[in-house]
């Protein structure tokens, strides 16, 4: 094993929009041996910036910030070849959370409530580019991969979201689908709760995040 101790100290950006948060996990990190805080984000969009400008190592970032939040930023570094490790750093650990911010690049996740020590390894681990789970999260992928995952929409339900997202009204949809403009307002209001949204556009851009739906190719012709 490996003493931090006579390693380079794993230079740390941590993003959290609450100030204690990040004022406790910067004082806990930087009293630690081996750690080195260079800066605090309040949101997604700062936490991008200051990756550019200061090139940590790793990156704790939380999920839920105002304006840019953590799912997005941590899309937007990989797009931008940040080569910064990011290590979730949440109080939620639902399916909804998890896979996106793993798709999207995270290389950990882990809990807020987690032990001091495991936070401390969890940060090593990620430096070093291993994958570092919660227990909770962990469980929660194992049962996902052995459980098949059952339809979240009915047939008829991705029939008219598909119509939505291209763009037609509810009459008609109805029209196309030869149902009443009733019974596709219902569907609407069953879908909207499937995918935890309000309104038509949230519920498109969900079941496209959820690959309910493909994107269209370009028309060539």
């Amino acid at each position: 094993m490996t003493d931090p101790a006579t390693e380079p100290p794993v230079r740390l950006l941590i993003a959290d929009d609450h100030p204690i948060v990040r004022d406790g996990l910067s004082s806990m990190f930087a009293s630690a041996p081996g750690f080195q805080v260079l800066g605090e984000a309040a949101d997604g969009a700062a936490a991008v910036r200051l990756a550019q400008e200061l090139r940590p190592d790793v990156i704790l970032m939380d999920l839920r910030m105002p304006g840019m939040d953590g799912l997005t930023a941590i899309t937007e570094l990989a797009r931008l070849g940040v080569t910064a490790r990011v290590l979730v750093l949440t109080t939620y650990d639902t399916d909804t959370h998890v896979l996106p911010a793993i798709e999207a690049g995270a290389t950990g996740y882990l809990l807020k409530d987690s032990p001091r020590e495991e936070l401390l390894r969890g940060a090593r681990a990620a430096a070093r580019g291993e994958s570092i789970l919660s227990p909770s999260v962990a469980a929660r992928l194992m049962n996902r991969v052995r459980t098949p995952a059952p339809q979240l929409l009915s047939q008829r339900e991705l029939e008219i979201i598909e119509l939505v997202a291209a763009g037609n009204t509810n009459r008609e949809t109805a029209n196309r689908l030869f149902i009443t403009e009733a019974t596709v307002k219902s569907h609407l209001l069953n879908i909207y709760a499937k995918l935890g949204v309000k309104d038509r556009a949230a519920a498109v851009t969900e079941a496209f995040n959820r690959r309910l739906l493909i994107p269209r190719a370009p028309d060539q012709s």
